[in-house]
């Protein structure tokens, strides 16, 4: 990655069947809301280019929309290489609110992040345009405190918070790819330092060693005449 190139970021959404990620999805990249149902069947993929810090910047989004046991074995290759998670759920449901604590511990099984305390979540609290609300905001609120993400609320029907969590996430997914890139640099500077350091070593041994022979035999030759005069 340099300075010209434009990032590819990948961001999963994950979280209960139904909670309402196809449409949250739908919504962003396409700018359109159904009523109408529909199961994912395993996962979907959308990508879409925005500008995140004023970096242009193309997430390569791909989630988890099943949300059921049956499609758990896919989330080792659906995981890996994620730079951000975006935890869904329904705020007329607690038990999709309850479930992502499961989710959570499950991505970071699959998607084994090489700093799991520092990888990147963030909540979201879908369906906020609907009545009989099960989880309040307060409560959401301490539970992402207490695993250290960000907190939104979003409406995909009525188009509330969509942008502005979907920047959020890339704006994080963006850091940590950018933390990665240097720390690997850093890692490849210093493999290509300590070879040249033993390549020189090397060198110098080399090129003294003739000299430190004829030294050697040269004194050996005197000591040897000495003692015969």
């Amino acid at each position: 990655m340099t300075e010209w190139n434009t990032p590819h970021l990948k961001l999963i959404l994950i979280g209960n069947s139904g909670v309402g990620k196809s449409s949250f999805m739908t919504r962003f990249v396409d700018h359109r809301f159904t009523n109408l149902y529909r199961a994912t069947i395993g996962v979907d993929f959308l990508t879409k280019e925005i500008t995140v810090d004023r970096r242009p910047v193309i997430l390569q989004q791909i989630w988890d929309t099943a949300g059921t046991e049956r499609f758990h074995s896919l989330g080792s290759s659906l995981y890996r290489g994620a730079q951000c998670c975006l935890l869904v759920f329904d705020v007329t449901s607690s038990v999709s609110f309850e479930a992502l604590d499961v989710w959570k511990k499950e991505f970071l099984v699959q998607a084994c992040p090489s700093d799991p305390a520092a990888f990147p979540f963030i909540v979201l609290g879908n369906k906020i345009d609907l009545d009989h609300r099960q989880v309040s905001t307060s409560k959401a609120q301490k539970w992402c405190v207490d695993i250290g993400a960000e907190y939104f609320e979003s409406s995909a029907k009525e188009d509330i918070g969509v942008d502005k969590t979907f920047h959020s996430a890339a704006r994080a997914a963006l850091h940590l790819k950018v933390t990665m890139w240097r720390m690997e640099e850093t890692s490849r500077l210093q493999t290509h330092n300590r070879t040249r350091s033993k390549e020189l070593k090397n060198a110098i041994v080399e090129a003294t060693t003739p000299a430190l022979l004829f030294s050697i035999t040269s004194i050996t030759t005197s000591e040897e005449n000495n003692q015969r005069h």
